[in-house]
């Protein structure tokens, strides 16, 4: 069912609610429902953000609310997800962006300026699958994490072409060697999110009772041979750990290590790399744009990431076979703990809405992007390691001075 036949309904009254979904699907078309109901807008209290249509399809038919109930079509959304989907009084909603970073963007991009949803006390909640170190947790083990890193934008040498004293072929931007930190800054390399909120959300997740399978935990019995696999090794975990966001579905001792140790420098330190994911950092980026104009609080986002795959393999094994031909039996339990996890979050917020999450979770850490453009010092980035830092493409005097955390940029002029 479309938009204005179920949605205006909402907002008019019960009455008009039944009356109208009674009506045939095919009575009202897409052009139609767009013209009637533009003066209409949802306020979600929960957002769901899956990537793809196993994410999705996780929570359609689950018996503490139906998604399907409204089904608004948004201009920008991924051709292959037109669709919002909320329950019938609007609180909860989800939609799908389709994998990868340009995707993720371009979609969330075009959620949050759509007219048909004031997001402004909406909290968000990314909620996919992804790979998992065996460092620090295993398959089907829920995940929440506190930055957001991405990874891949680097320099890259081929590693059959790389000098002996370097540990792998990436290279922060504006160095010249693997470990430095990058002194021409982009601005989307990192991102930290709501610690607070990320607390609560484990708690609430930490009520569930996870899925798991027999050959998930057959396949993660081959990591028991290395002490440091411990994790990977034993059952199911909801961890505080962080994710690493790469167009490169990369797989592999050596370059999981290395975007491992990108977290650690990139975050000065403080984020524990443990899930690999296509998405976060661009969602992350649109939306703080967004709420650079208020049309989000970039403190109420959540980030969920269940492990599907391990990120590299188990000894004796090779990298090629683990990710190409090995059954890692992942899959299922990654999919299935999304939703029970993710169920008692959502319940959690709206249950306790006007007690507790109206007024939003007071972050008690830093929150926003590296050029602290949200207000605040980022306690990462060139700020707190003390390195010069340059945007990319920009010419000109540059001062390497805060502002309330942000970069300030004097005597510009962008290259042609």
């Amino acid at each position: 069912m479309r938009l204005s036949n179920v949605l205006s309904s909402v907002l008019a009254g019960a009455t008009a609610l039944q009356s109208v979904a009674a009506l045939p699907q095919d009575l009202w078309s897409r052009d139609t429902a767009a013209a009637t109901a533009a003066s209409f807008t949802v306020s979600p209290k929960v957002f769901i953000i899956s990537m793809f249509t196993p994410e999705a399809e996780t929570w359609y038919g689950i018996p503490e609310f139906d998604l399907l109930a409204i089904n608004i079509t948004v201009p920008g959304l991924s051709m292959l997800f037109p669709d919002v989907h909320c329950t019938d009084d609007g609180e909860i909603c989800q939609l799908t962006t389709g994998e990868g970073e340009i995707n993720a963007a371009t979609t969330i991009a075009s959620l949050v300026v759509s007219p048909h949803f004031n997001l402004t006390q909406t909290y968000f909640m990314i909620a996919g699958i992804g790979g998992v170190s065996p460092e620090v947790a295993t398959l089907g083990s829920v995940t929440f994490a506190r930055f957001a890193v991405q990874v891949a934008l680097q320099d890259e040498f081929d590693a059959r072409e790389i000098p002996a004293n370097f540990s792998t072929g990436y290279v922060p931007f504006g160095t010249t060697a693997p470990g430095q930190y990058p002194t021409s800054i982009y601005g989307t390399e990192v991102f930290e999110v709501n610690a607070a909120l990320r607390d609560r959300a484990i708690e609430l997740a930490s009520t569930a009772t996870l899925n798991d399978t027999d050959a998930a935990a057959a396949y993660r019995a081959n990591y028991a041979a290395e002490p440091d696999y411990a994790a990977g090794a034993s059952g199911l975990t909801i961890v505080p750990c962080d994710v690493a966001t790469a167009d490169v579905y990369y797989s592999g001792i050596l370059l999981s290590e290395a975007f491992a140790n990108t977290t650690t420098l990139l975050t000065n330190g403080t984020g524990k790399y443990c899930s690999s994911a296509q998405e976060d950092n661009a969602s992350l980026e649109a939306f703080l744009r967004a709420a650079m104009h208020h049309l989000v609080d970039f403190a109420r986002i959540i980030v969920m990431r269940t492990g599907s795959d391990f990120d590299r393999q188990y000894p004796g094994e090779t990298a090629t076979q683990h990710l190409l031909y090995d059954h890692q039996n992942g899959h299922i339990p990654s999919v299935t703990n999304i939703y029970l996890a993710g169920v008692k979050i959502v319940q959690g917020i709206v249950n306790d809405w006007d007690k507790t999450y109206a007024a939003g979770i007071t972050p008690t850490n830093y929150v926003g992007d590296i050029f602290g453009t949200l207000g605040g010092t980022p306690d990462f980035g060139p700020y707190a390691s003390g390195a010069p830092a340059t945007k990319r493409s920009i010419q000109g005097s540059v001062e390497d001075l805060t502002n309330g955390g942000a970069m300030m940029i004097t005597s510009v002029k962008t290259n042609p």
